[in-house]
């Protein structure tokens, strides 16, 4: 199969800031499917315009050189895929339990157009929110509503999985398992949906299942996030068992605790925090090793006063350390928020900068995938033309497991037209992407990536370059599924 990659125009009167680039970034984009903010734009679209729309979506993101979509497959006991374990999402056939019309295996074909697109493909699910509304009629009835239903607690507007139950626990563990073993996936992906948010004269009723579950002088609080403590170290141990390489990761609500409640906690005023009203402990997480990655949410302005951009990411920046951080943006407040700040083009910028000179912030996720699109062209030229000129390679797994990876071999490599044909044959078992370099003497600078697939080990591609690029000495590598590189093979063209 043929692949088409475009190799961006080098400009080098670059800023001080591209020159800069580092080597490993994340850049990722939430594509929310619940409520259809992102994907499908309607459910009874046809299958053809629910494709083009994806599309779309990972064109616009790869044009900026992002290199992983997080797609959510899971959204409220649903599932965007075929599986015993949850009914079909009526966010992507229209009704709940009815399969998508025409559309076969969509998940294994959003992971396959994701990957050629040259991105990782994170498997977005939201483990305990049971339904969005209490419109209980329109779920299917292998809902675990019908099927389980001591297992839901009404909450608000909404019923919740009783995160208390180890069979609750046991069952997503099991959908954890399934999409591992069953899909292509890069990494599963967690939200901020714990517990959840506080509603105000509402009680979140467990009390009976921490009589029978808790543990003596236990407060139900401590026992409350030590139920979601469980969770994430189980479905680590399930990733990693099944496929090491897969990774896991968390993207908290932003605020851990504030200052005024724990002196190590951040200098905010959040009304609601992760630790104390989502029951939710990330720097357990991270320092028991069961994260890849982290992101938390921060999505407010530089220097909003009661949350500050600015102060929340230091925080985490100090606060962890010993994993992958990635800093969630809110690109949806831009021109959409009653803070100033947002209504200024350089607000996003001004805050990847910053992530930038930090430490152990190793990228950004930006929510969600509509806000850029078609809208906001000078945020988006300064993402293009400072932030995201050339591609990066993504972060890999913490546990990684050093490898040799073999050179790849060149079967053919020709430019015709400013374009590159080449075709490439691997004997990698666990190749990621098939690296593209401008070679300058002793460096050498990323400038495309395609993904490898580990079932074919022989590919061609067609790559465009500008007149300038096509002149320039070529190089390709294999990096595989731990972030382990191979040798620079050099391409010896063949000219027009």
């Amino acid at each position: 199969m043929r692949r088409i990659l475009y190799f961006v125009p080098f400009i080098f009167l670059l800023s001080c800031a591209t020159s800069m680039l580092p080597k490993e970034e994340f850049r990722g984009v939430w594509i929310a499917t619940v409520a259809n903010i992102d994907w499908p734009k309607h459910p009874e679209d046809d299958v053809e315009k629910k494709k083009k729309d994806f599309i779309a979506i990972l064109d616009f993101y790869k044009k900026l050189n992002f290199n992983t979509a997080i797609v959510q497959v899971r959204t409220a006991g649903d599932a965007l895929y075929e599986t015993e374990s949850a009914p079909w999402s009526k966010y992507l056939s229209g009704k709940e339990g009815e399969a998508p019309k025409g559309f076969d295996h969509p998940l294994k074909w959003m992971i396959e157009e994701t990957h050629k697109h040259g991105m990782e493909f994170h498997a977005w699910l939201n483990p305990y929110r049971a339904t969005v509304n209490l419109d209980t009629t329109v779920l299917a009835k292998t809902h675990d509503f019908y099927q389980h239903p001591d297992w839901m607690v009404k909450y608000g507007q909404k019923y919740y999985y009783n995160p208390g139950l180890p069979e609750v626990r046991n069952k997503f563990n099991q959908v954890i398992r399934e999409l591992v073993s069953n899909y292509d996936v890069d990494a599963i992906h967690f939200d901020d949906y714990f517990y959840p948010y506080k509603v105000e004269g509402e009680v979140f009723e467990d009390a009976t299942t921490f009589s029978e579950n808790g543990l003596l002088n236990q407060s139900l609080e401590d026992w409350r996030r030590s139920n979601v403590d469980s969770l994430v170290k189980m479905v680590h141990k399930t990733i990693k068992t099944t496929k090491p390489w897969v990774q896991f990761g968390i993207s908290p609500f932003g605020v851990w605790k504030n200052r005024s409640t724990d002196p190590k906690g951040s200098d905010t005023q959040a009304g609601q925090t992760t630790y104390e009203d989502l029951y939710a402990d990330p720097l357990l997480w991270v320092q028991k090793g069961w994260l890849d990655y982290l992101a938390p949410q921060v999505y407010w302005s530089m220097d909003f006063s009661v949350a500050s951009h600015k102060k929340i990411t230091s925080w985490w920046n100090n606060a962890t350390p010993n994993t992958h951080l990635y800093i969630g943006n809110g690109a949806y407040k831009i021109k959409n928020n009653s803070d100033k700040a947002w209504t200024k083009n350089n607000e996003i910028p001004k805050q990847l900068k910053f992530s930038r000179n930090l430490d152990h912030v190793n990228g950004n996720i930006f929510f969600s995938a509509k806000s850029l699109m078609g809208t906001h062209e000078k945020v988006n030229q300064k993402l293009e033309k400072k932030f995201y000129r050339y591609p990066s390679n993504n972060p890999g797994p913490l546990n990684k497991i050093k490898r040799t990876v073999p050179l790849p071999a060149i079967v053919s490599a020709k430019n015709q037209n400013d374009q590159l044909d080449i075709c490439i044959s691997h004997t990698d078992s666990i190749p990621r992407f098939l690296n593209f370099y401008e070679i300058r003497g002793t460096k050498r600078k990323l400038i495309a990536k395609a993904y490898l697939s580990q079932s074919k080990k022989s590919e061609c591609y067609q790559i465009e370059m500008p007149n300038k690029q096509s002149k320039k000495s070529l190089g390709i590598t294999i990096m595989d599924t731990y972030g382990n590189e191979s040798a620079l093979q050099t391409l010896n063209l063949i000219p027009n």
